[in-house]
This record gives C-alpha cells, sequence and structure tokens, in this order.
C-alpha cells in the first residue's frame, strides 16, 4: 500500500512539473508578444494585463502594435462584458 502511495505520489509530480514548464514556455512567449504589442501604449500596464489574458486563452498575438487582429481570430473575436473587444 504504501509503494502504491508513493508511486502515484512520484506521478503527479513528474506530470505537474511537466505542465509547469509548458506554461512558463507560455508565459514567456507571451510576455516577449505582448512587449511588442503594448510598446505604444498610453496604458502599458493595463495593456500588458489583457493582452497576456489574451494570449494565454488563445496562444497568438497580432503583430505589430495596433491593428493586424485578422492575423489572430480567437484574440480579435474575444469580448468583454459590455461587447467591446477585450484584446488590445
Amino acid at each position: 500500500m504504501k509503494l502504491y502511495v508513493v508511486s502515484l505520489l512520484l506521478v503527479t509530480l513528474l506530470l505537474s512539473s511537466s505542465l509547469f514548464e509548458i506554461a512558463m514556455a507560455n508565459t514567456s512567449f507571451c510576455d516577449s508578444k505582448c512587449g511588442v504589442r503594448c510598446s505604444k501604449a498610453g496604458l502599458m500596464k493595463r495593456c500588458l494585463k489583457y493582452c497576456g489574458i489574451c494570449c494565454a486563452a488563445c496562444s497568438c498575438v497580432p503583430s505589430g502594435t495596433y491593428g493586424n487582429k485578422s492575423e489572430c481570430r480567437c484574440y480579435r473575436d474575444k469580448l468583454n462584458s459590455k461587447g467591446k473587444p477585450k484584446c488590445p
């Protein structure tokens, strides 16, 4: 019984560490893409926050600092609670 619990714990630990690595890789991708996207924003912190949320959900960020939303359909189609575009 103890062997079963220990092996289950090890498998869980291995799976969680691999998921953590994937999440961290996605974070660095989003950070770099959103840094470019929000480089000319008047409200930089807000732009980075919402761009990060959209990037994590869509796994893409349009190129440039404005427009080009047709490059990423998911990013383009996300709406806030008021029906306005959520992603910068």
